[in-house]
């Protein structure tokens, strides 16, 4: 997987450019804050963040993947304000869950999503390679 950063475009903060890569392609659905009983758990936007991602990764791995074979991820904010003020607390949990190789991003705002309690989702695409 090669990612690519132009010096034309400036220096991104927390995600790629662009992701190039080669190998089995999963995709994977959006993920809220949902539990095992599909029930949103969470008070806030980083807490919801961090289950969302959690999840995504959760099914990721069982797909045979790792953070790293991630290629892009789209956040819906439900908020974006809110979660404008914490991206310091949020990009903290990504590190923490998913480490530093950053895929290709977009966070858009929405007016709501599935669930009314959910405050974020994620969802995404990941490439593995091929073995």
């Amino acid at each position: 997987m090669e990612r690519i950063n132009p010096p034309e475009l400036g220096k991104p903060s927390g995600f790629s450019h662009a992701v190039v890569a080669e190998g089995r392609v999963v995709f994977l659905a959006g993920q809220t804050a949902l539990d095992a009983s599909n029930k949103i758990v969470g008070d806030g936007v980083v807490e919801q963040f961090e289950r969302a991602l959690g999840n995504l990764l959760t099914s990721l791995r069982a797909a045979g993947g790792a953070p790293e074979d991630l290629c892009g991820v789209t956040i819906y904010i439900v908020d974006m304000a809110d979660y404008r003020a914490h991206a310091r607390e949020i990009g903290a949990v990504w590190r923490r869950l998913a480490g530093t190789e950053y895929p290709a991003m977009a966070g858009i705002g929405v007016d709501r999503l599935w669930d009314d309690e959910a405050l974020v989702e994620v969802q995404g695409f990941a490439v593995l390679s091929r073995s």
